[in-house]
């Protein structure tokens, strides 16, 4: 399903602040007080609600089985990573 733009123009205001419209932030689920996780990407700037980060990686991994541990495969490659490299 494609994704639907909504645009409006926005005015940074004072010490940078900006006003979300109130009909983005009905359409984006924002209430006062929820916080949201600003990043720049490709020259964009992205809000988020951590809470949607939360869930997108939460979907991402649910098909890894409960006894992998990603956190111990990293080690496991850096450990031969580094004996590779002092090898060398």
């Amino acid at each position: 399903m494609p994704k639907l733009t909504t645009q409006t123009e926005v005015q940074l205001g004072p010490q940078g602040r900006l006003v979300i419209p109130a009909s983005l932030r009905r359409s984006l689920g924002f209430e006062s007080g929820d916080n949201l996780i600003a990043r720049m990407e490709e020259g964009r700037l992205i809000l988020e609600k951590a809470e949607t980060i939360k869930q997108r990686l939460k979907t991402r991994f649910a098909q890894l089985p409960k006894t992998t541990s990603l956190a111990d495969e990293l080690i496991a490659e850096r450990r031969e990573e580094t004996k590779r490299e002092t090898v060398e």
